[in-house]
């Protein structure tokens, strides 16, 4: 069953390619941030399945916003996507208890966390 999820990114043209990769899956798009800050807000008035947040952004970063994100909601489901080291990353998306995360050259890793 397809997931409504929250794409956040400050590129237009990724959060087009996410789009790209997860609707032909049978997953609908219910919303677009570019920072997180609107994710936040996004996230509370849309309640996503799934949220795909890029690490780095303007006004507050991803890592911020789904620390905000899961102090009000602890079940949260965030996917991570950087092109940044991964390795230092990793971990802290492992410590916030995030869902997983994908390198953007490499998103259609999204589908393989998701479907896990």
């Amino acid at each position: 069953m397809g997931k409504r999820i929250l794409i956040v990114d400050d590129s237009s043209m990724m959060r087009k390619m996410i789009a790209k990769i997860l609707q032909p899956e049978g997953h609908t798009i219910i919303g677009e941030a570019k920072n997180g800050l609107e994710a936040i807000d996004l996230y509370k008035s849309l309640q996503p399945d799934i949220v795909t947040m890029d690490i780095t952004m303007r006004d507050m970063d991803g890592l911020e916003a789904a620390k905000e994100i899961f102090s009000f909601d602890d079940s949260a489901q965030i996917i991570f996507l950087s092109n940044l080291d991964e390795e230092k990353y990793r971990e802290e998306v492992e410590r916030l208890g995030a869902l997983g995360f994908a390198n953007k050259h490499k998103a259609k890793e999204i589908l393989d966390i998701i479907n896990r």
